[in-house]
Parts: structure tokens; sequence; C-alpha cells
């Protein structure tokens, strides 16, 4: 299959409306899955939350569900590259022909539920659906599914986790989910089911509170990161680094994770206290030895990803000032004796000052760009949010992406012409993937 009927599909998606745009309703989503015959129910689902951390989590998760021989669908998203990355079966992206197939099998419904409602059958809801299609005709034996946006009324929460994982709660995407943690909570709260189990990361007092109480009037278990489960300890090691876990039934120690950054750490926490449940009820231990090798395998491209070593290239999805903040202590920890120069493109509607103000502390200097999405921050405009945190003398700008790593090298180079020296190429999970494009990277 060519990549153009690829992007022909994807084009007949987008013109639907493209997931940047929601319409926050399950209805349409309920109404195509009971066309096809309910696939979220035909296997069981861990259902992944929160604002930072779902995708690497989610992976972990897969990583630990393959590691003890249980056939897995993984859905996720957005994607860095391409969008057959977000459907992943046994750890393998969905090949573009199956990608078509199951598109031409549903494809007949998409109409017949489209007459039914005043508004159309989105991006995100079709894919969903897609998803779920594809792991049933697999089938599969359980699925790792990572919410779009909010919980409550996301499309994929038409599946009910069996587990669910929320990752930490901070402010984003506030036209559609409020501009406050507790508000935004209340939303992605909505995926703890009934009788189901929620693993929650660390979260502020007021999003724990909100957690807790929809556990509660639900009849979920809980298992909160810090008192059932939790990260023993970690120390930097070559290629990532060396962890101890509190599990729901014990302690994992001596785990290589090649990850970078503590929050990697507690993502995979939370990802064995979740399998844990799973597959147990986080009452049966896992085995040590499968727990190590599921970790030592697991990857996220775009992640604090290193590009290229010497001089240092790193991509990073964080599109947001939490995820900025979480970049901003990894790259003090483990990149202290490194010049780093940041290199940002980020959308329009995303908060660049708060991204820009994270970073600012850690690096010697920003390189604005722009990456390839219509949604785009233009550089002219983020150039003077930027000198606003930087100060003039800080602030550079190129365009495109490649020209802009290349002139954030030669200033890296300048400051750290006494040590070593790199970028992180950051802003947004688009810029990272042209980042990843640029270096000819690709992982699934």
């Amino acid at each position: 299959m060519s990549a153009d009927a690829l992007r022909e599909i994807e084009d007949e998606l987008v013109a639907r409306r493209p997931e940047s745009k929601v319409e926050p309703s399950l209805e349409r989503i309920r109404d195509l899955a009971d066309l096809l015959g309910n696939p979220q129910r035909s296997y069981p689902v861990v259902h992944v939350g929160g604002t930072n951390g779902k995708t690497s989590t989610a992976r972990m998760v897969d990583a630990l569900l393959r590691e003890l021989n249980l056939r897995t669908g993984r859905y996720t998203s957005p994607h860095l590259q391409s969008v057959t990355e977000r459907i992943v079966v046994d750890g393998e992206p969905i090949a573009p022909e199956r990608f078509a197939a199951v598109y031409r099998e549903i494809e007949p419904y998409l109409d017949i539920v489209d007459s039914k409602h005043d508004v159309r059958l989105g991006y995100f809801e079709v894919l969903t659906a897609l998803a779920y299609a594809a792991f049933a005709d697999t089938p599969v034996e359980a699925a790792v599914v990572e919410v779009g946006m909010g919980g409550a009324w996301d499309a994929t929460n038409v599946a009910d986790g069996r587990v669910c994982v929320i990752t930490p709660i901070s402010v984003d995407h506030v036209e559609y989910l409020g501009d406050t943690v507790e508000l935004i909570a209340q939303e992605k709260a909505g995926i703890i089911k009934p009788g189901g189990y929620a693993v929650l990361a660390p979260q502020e007092p007021v999003a724990a509170e909100v957690l807790l109480a929809r556990a509660a009037e639900v009849g979920a278990t809980v298992a909160r990161q810090g008192v059932e489960f939790g990260l023993r300890g970690r120390e930097m090691a070559v290629g990532g680094q060396l962890i101890g876990l509190q599990g729901l039934t014990g302690p994992y120690d001596e785990i290589f994770l090649p990850l970078h950054g503590e929050y990697q750490a507690h993502n995979a926490a939370a990802a064995l206290a979740a399998v844990e449940a799973f597959v147990g009820g986080g009452r049966e231990a896992l085995d040590p030895d499968l727990v190590r090798a599921a970790f030592s395998r697991v990857t996220s491209p775009g992640r604090l990803e290193v590009l290229r070593r010497g001089p240092v290239v790193i991509a990073d999805a964080a599109h947001n000032p939490a995820g900025a903040q979480a970049l901003a202590a990894a790259l003090a920890e483990e990149f202290a004796a490194t010049a780093m120069v940041a290199v940002v493109g980020v959308l329009g509607d995303k908060d660049a000052e708060g991204i820009l103000a994270a970073l600012e502390p850690v690096v010697d200097a920003v390189v604005v760009t722009e990456n390839s999405s219509p949604r785009r921050l233009p550089a002219d405009d983020l150039a003077n949010v930027a000198i606003d945190v930087f100060g003039q003398d800080r602030v550079h700008q190129a365009v495109p992406l490649p020209e802009a790593i290349d002139a954030g090298l030669r200033l890296a180079e300048r400051e750290g012409s006494l040590g070593g020296y790199g970028v992180v190429v950051t802003g947004s999970v688009v810029t990272a993937g042209d980042a990843r494009i640029a270096f000819s990277r690709s992982d699934s």
C-alpha cells in the first residue's frame, strides 16, 4: 500500500473533523460501536488517562503484558510520524494494508451514524472505532488504551477498563476540560468504572480528592502511588536508569529502565501496579525476571529520546508547562554538565510562555522555530514570547526545523567550548516527530 493511499484515508478522516476540534459526547461513538457489534467488549482493557505520561505508561503496561505471553493491542495518540503508530498489535504498528482494510470495513457504518446526529463522527472517534475493531479481529487478549482528551466523554471511554491508570493531572486543554485541576480531574475521573481497579499516580490534593470520591462512588478498588505502591529508589545508569519498585504485592529491584527522567521511573511504578491489578487483582506477585526483561525492552519515542550523541540531540514531546517542568528536571539531573540549547516549536493553542518559563533555568539559549502542523504558532509570535522569558540576547530564530537544530548546535558548541554540548527539540508532539524525521529515526 502506498503512502499516498494511506494519506488519502487520513484526509478523509480529517475532512470529517480534525481531532483538535472536539464535540464532547459519547453518543456518536456508542452508536458506531453498537453497529460494529461492540468490539471493545471482546477483550479486557487497561485504560490510561491523565495529563502527562500517558503514552509512556501505556507502552510499559503493554511491554509487561506481552512478557507475560498475552497477545496485546495498544492504542495511543497522537502519533509522531505515521497514524499507524497509534494502533499496535503485539508490539508492532498495524500494517498500512490492514489499517486500510479495517477502515473500509467500518466505512459503510459511518454514514449511518452521521445521519442520526447533528454532528458527524470526527477523526478521533472513527480512529478509535477502527482500533477497537482491529483488536477484536486479531483477536487480542488484552488492550491498552490511552485516553485522547479528558476521560468521561472521550471516545475511548465506550470501553470499560478492568484497570485504569491516571497519571499526574495538570492544566491542559482548558477550552474543553476547564481551567482548574479540580475541573479537569472531574473529567478524567470518568474512566474509573464500577467494580474496576484505579491506579493513581501522584496527584495534587484537589485532584486526588476528586479521583477518590469517584472511586468510592462506583465501588472501585484504589491503589495510590506512595501508599499502596511506589518508587523504592533510582540511580542513573548508562543509557537510562536503574530503579527499584514497590508493587502491590512486594518489591521488585534491580530493574534497568532504558529511559531518561525521574518521571519515567514513576510511570514504571504505575505500569507495574496496573499489570499486577490486571492479572491477579493485585494479590499475586509477578515473576521478577519477567518484569526486568519487560522494562529492559521498553522504548518511548519522542520522550527524552536521544537521537544522536556527540553532540547530543534530544527530542521531547513536552507540550504543556507540566511536561516542560518534567523535561527541565531531567535535563538538570542528567545533562547538567552539557551546554544545552532548546529548539522550541509549539502549537498556537498551547501555553508557550509556561513551556518556555519551565525550560529557561536549564538551557543556555532558545531557538524558536515552527513545526509542520497547520496549527503551529508562527516563529515571530513565539519569539516575542521567548524574549519576555529569556531576554533578547538569549533568543534566536530559525525556520525550518532542521536549520533551527543546526543553529542550536552552533550556539551550544559556543557555550560548551570546554565540555559537551547539544540541543533539546521540544514544545509539541509534532515538533518531536519532525525532529525524528530529520534524524531518520523510526521506532515502533
